[in-house]
């Protein structure tokens, strides 16, 4: 039986940004834009904020950039808006290093990614989180992302791992909607999806939200799919889910990473090499499907 929505863990809230990381125009990090962002984020409807993910396009920042971003967002929204920060890489030890970083920081929580490339075996694999997770004081939430990583958590291993206090979450982007559903049922892990067109999917057998990078530029429409479906309305989260679609598509699945589409389309600044910044055209779509979204929800189901 599915949980009801307030009885299931959600340890970072419901509705997280996998929040873009704004640089200046000669490439910089710009702690200011991102403490705007974050600000307008929350006010939006964001419970917490993911920094240092894809989305954030960790693989090109600093390890002191990291930090800095961290301490900039933490000042910004105050202490009550949950912050996780992404730390994961393919070395554990650097990992650890990272995960220490951000608690001293200020983050609330670690977002740690399968280690990638060197494609692991699951003994492996539950090891290096293990470590990571006695290395600190925050809660984890592991990042299962096979499509990136190469090596994805399987639900085995994410049983055993579910046994540690520190070890409370998932993003899941494993698009294994049965495997996901097992390990909802058998623990406490607050499974936060990580793919928009699972969002609703994810949350109806038990998931506890999302970790979304649509939510940059829509986090109200995002949000109120939950709120529909948390108020019984399953037809109206249904609807809502579905005005989503289009800018959900443009944005993660055209061909462009999700970082590109939403610089694009919040005019946000550049993206670090080798990521390149997306075309006129690209754009202008993005625009169009935002604003067909925004025109669509005003309408609502009435005029339908």
């Amino acid at each position: 039986m599915t949980p009801p929505a307030s009885s299931r863990p959600r340890p970072f809230g419901r509705a997280l940004c996998a929040m873009i990381t704004p640089f200046t125009p000669t490439g910089a990090l710009d702690p200011d834009a991102a403490a705007a962002h974050a600000v307008t984020l929350v006010a939006g409807g964001c419970d917490g904020l993911v920094l240092s993910g894809t989305t954030g396009e960790s693989p090109t920042t600093s390890d002191a950039e990291k930090a800095a971003l961290v301490r900039a967002v933490r000042e910004a929204v105050g202490p009550d808006v949950p912050l996780v920060a992404g730390v994961g890489t393919a070395d554990t030890r650097h990992t650890v290093e990272l995960g220490r970083q951000a608690e001293e920081a200020g983050a609330d929580g670690l977002l740690v990614v399968t280690p990638y490339y060197s494609r692991p075996p699951q003994t492996a694999v539950e090891a290096h989180f293990l470590r990571v997770a006695e290395s600190t004081g925050l809660p984890l939430m592991l990042y299962d992302i096979p499509g990136r990583t190469g090596t994805r958590i399987e639900p085995a291993t994410m049983l055993r791992l579910a046994e540690h206090p520190r070890v409370v979450a998932v993003k899941d982007c494993s698009y294994d909607l049965l495997g996901a559903t097992k390990v909802i049922a058998a623990t406490a892990l607050a499974y936060y999806s990580g793919c928009e067109e699972l969002n609703l999917p994810l949350y109806a057998v038990g998931g506890a939200g999302y970790v979304s990078t649509v939510a940059n530029a829509a986090p109200r429409p995002l949000r109120a799919v939950l709120d529909a479906f948390d108020a019984g309305d399953t037809a109206g989260a249904a609807r809502l889910n579905g005005l989503l679609a289009p800018l959900t598509e443009l944005m993660m699945a055209s061909g462009l990473p999700g970082t590109v589409t939403a610089k694009a389309l919040l005019d946000a600044g550049p993206v670090r090499e080798p990521l390149q910044p997306a075309g006129r055209e690209a754009a202008d779509g993005l625009r169009r499907a935002y604003e067909e979204l925004l025109a669509a929800q005003r309408v609502g189901p009435s005029s339908s």
